[in-house]
């Protein structure tokens, strides 16, 4: 049996581990198993450029610390070498940055999510990764605000140079 400091040891971290999940808006469950130091080190340091923290922890503490999160469901996910990835401010920087390295490395894997308490599976963190930054999404808003705008302006100019054709210019 461990002893009493090392079973405070393991309930503090599962409490610090259940903290930043509550806290997390978005995180990514993945299987880092194969991956090699070079792009382990990238990989941490394009996730802490994009404020995301990347943790790995032993999956029974991990465990642990989803049930005490409300997250029971991403348990089913949890086997081998895995790693979390929480954001607490940007949805999916996490997604979009998980994925990519999914892609350049045949072993890093993809296993589950979540999005605001809810659980993803890999499809779902997937789908959350090809949404646009929210820089895009603005610019594809103002944009099609704009041009709706230009193009009411360019109909009330036809309009105007229309009822002014057959008047005499003014000195």
């Amino acid at each position: 049996m461990p002893s009493q400091k090392i079973l405070e040891q393991k309930t503090a971290l599962v409490a610090a581990l259940a903290e930043k999940l509550k806290a997390a808006t978005a995180g990514v469950l993945v299987k880092y198993e194969g991956i090699s130091v070079a792009d382990d080190t990238k990989l941490r340091a394009a996730l802490r450029a994009a404020g995301v923290e990347y943790t790995v922890v032993k999956n029974t503490l991990t465990g642990r610390a989803c049930d005490a999160a409300d997250l029971s469901e991403m348990k089913q996910y949890l086997g081998g070498m895995t790693a979390i990835a929480t954001s607490a401010t940007d949805a999916i920087a996490a997604a979009k940055i998980m994925k990519e390295y999914a892609e350049k490395i045949e072993s890093f894997e993809i296993r589950a999510g979540f999005l605001d308490g809810v659980v993803l599976d890999k499809a779902g963190v997937e789908n959350l990764a090809s949404i646009p930054s929210k820089e895009v999404l603005i610019g594809r808003m103002l944009g099609s605000l704009t041009s709706s705008l230009y193009s009411f302006a360019r109909v009330l100019q036809a309009k105007i140079d229309k009822e002014n054709e057959g008047a005499p210019a003014e000195a």
